[in-house]
């Protein structure tokens, strides 16, 4: 809009309509001397140029980008990144949003989540932005050897950046502009994220790529974006089997995750509805939002931190260690978690003589298939001889109910058998007593139970059943190489340990029993 100073004309010199006269004013200015109109002129100019600032100052209407006093520019930002106290935005903010949904109010940064990027605008949903400010990073832990022990541990890659992941194409993009990580010749990494590195299973695990892509203009576009990290793995293999169930996939979730304080989304491979359902307390205290089949999802989720595949250690057992376990877990630890999941009451067993009245309680884990105590009533009826309060139970489908048995447990019996794993619900200090069938399981027995009883803060106590004790003499003459040299079915590997040693039935000799029950009453004494 222009000043209105400058739309009025002007009036023009000289005499009154009517009254005018051709050409006197040039015959006068003729007349004039050079050097005097010069000087005229000048002053003219500077008549006209004061009246012009007057009425520009006057009547000028002022741009909304300009300072009159300063002629600065206001839209300039301000010298520091500070945002004013009217604008400062809340801490708290969703951790789960599709891009129909508000925008999340941005988080604190996590120590545990380095080089997050800058919260997401509704327009960059929309947009996808070209380049990304969270630096690309992947690391993957591929050194599965470990010396003593037989189970080489699968790899597991430890990702930060812009990840953006599509079950549907069992991908996880990285948005890496550099190219580097351990990828091959396509830019791509290919792992099958269960925590057993078994060639017999493997095939079977879901394998997922990560594919390093160098912009987010080439990776698929986010229709979910989660503000915690994501850990995608595999219930494949031996799940349903107590024993695998913890050693494959519960303590190494709980090793790779505990730290998160449930802040961690869980994206299941290989995905069967009723392990989920089964282990529902468990999950749930490690992660604060449903699990997410990766089977059957079709959106494309988006993390700024993950996991694919888990760390994992021997059997039961959680060593100290820099990378695979830098929190320092132990067994302990995920035995007080597990009672902390389930509610259960007892940290403690029973210390004799704390009531005069009481017995230590045991619990006698029957077996049906195989490996049965065939004498169970008779060897039930020495403990209650000896002092305790027997209950005798099977390990059923309800692991809770089954869980709150073993926890008001002080003494756990069993023979060698994923029955066993239930010392995870004894309270710290109760004791384990194993009967070890026959077939040179020194090894097994120590490895699978014994240390981790200990680990555990468990007192152990072991019995090997003696050649006279085992149904494999009913089986084999006792010159077979079954009783002279069991090492050879070893040799054959599991399929020979299956066959033979762990089809076996006991049937223990009371009076060689008799110490060893006695050995656990002592240890609660101590």
């Amino acid at each position: 809009m222009a000043s209105t100073a400058y739309s009025r004309p002007s009036k023009p010199p000289g005499p009154a309509a009517g009254e005018r006269k051709g050409p006197r004013l040039a015959k006068e200015l003729g007349r004039i001397e050079p050097k005097k109109l010069g000087i005229g002129l000048v002053a003219g100019c500077c008549l006209a140029l004061l009246t012009y600032l007057s009425f520009a100052r006057l009547f000028a209407i002022y741009s909304p980008v300009f300072d009159s006093s300063s002629l600065v520019l206001k839209n300039t930002p301000p010298a520091t990144t500070e945002v004013p106290a009217a604008e400062t935005l809340p801490v708290k903010q969703k951790t789960q949003v599709e891009d129909h949904k508000d925008v999340p109010e941005p988080a604190e940064a996590d120590p545990n989540m380095p080089n997050l990027p800058e919260v997401t605008t509704e327009k960059d949903k929309q947009e996808e932005p070209t380049t990304t400010k969270a630096e690309a990073k992947i690391t993957c832990d591929e050194n599965g050897v470990d010396e003593g022990f037989p189970y080489a541990r699968p790899p597991v890659c430890e990702l930060a950046g812009d990840i953006r992941i599509s079950p549907k194409e069992k991908t996880m993009y990285l948005v890496n502009p550099s190219g580097a990580g351990p990828f091959d010749s396509n830019g791509e990494k290919k792992i099958r994220p269960f925590a057993r590195k078994d060639d017999f299973l493997l095939p079977g695990v879901v394998e997922v790529t990560i594919k390093s892509v160098s912009s987010a203009a080439v990776a698929p576009q986010c229709t979910r974006r989660h503000d915690v990290p994501v850990v995608v793995f595999s219930v494949a293999g031996y799940t349903d089997n107590f024993f695998h169930d913890n050693t494959d996939v519960l303590i190494p979730l709980f090793l790779t995750t505990a730290h998160l304080k449930g802040e961690v989304q869980f994206l299941i491979t290989n995905f069967k509805p009723w392990w989920v359902h089964k282990f529902t307390p468990l999950l749930k205290k490690l992660s604060n939002y449903d699990v997410i089949n990766f089977d059957k999802d079709e959106q494309v989720h988006c993390f700024r931190a993950g996991h694919l595949g888990m760390y994992r250690d021997r059997d039961l057992i959680i060593s100290p260690h820099p990378t695979r376990n830098p929190h320092n877990y132990s067994m302990v630890d995920y035995n007080r978690f597990l009672r902390r999941a389930f509610n259960l009451p007892r940290d403690a067993p029973a210390v004799l003589g704390e009531e005069t009245s009481a017995k230590p309680k045991m619990l006698i884990i029957e077996r049906k298939g195989t490996r049965k105590l065939l004498n169970l009533r008779e060897v039930s009826a020495l403990c209650e001889a000896l002092g305790f309060a027997v209950t005798v139970a099977e390990a059923g489908a309800d692991v809770r109910e089954f869980a709150e048995r073993v926890n008001a447990a002080d003494v756990l019996l069993a023979v060698h058998g994923a029955g066993l794993t239930n010392q995870i619900f004894l309270p710290t200090g109760a004791v384990l007593v194993q009967i070890v069938p026959w077939g040179k399981m020194d090894w097994m027995a120590t490895n699978f139970y014994g240390q981790p009883a200990r680990d555990m803060r468990l007192r152990y106590v072991e019995y090997y059943v003696s050649e006279e004790e085992t149904t494999l003499k009913d089986k084999y003459p006792r010159d077979h190489y079954v009783f002279k040299d069991p090492m050879r079915i070893h040799a054959q590997g599991w399929p020979g340990i299956a066959e033979i040693i762990m089809k076996q039935d006991v049937m223990v000799n009371m009076t060689r029993l008799k110490p060893f029950l006695l050995k656990a009453l002592d240890e609660l004494q101590e």
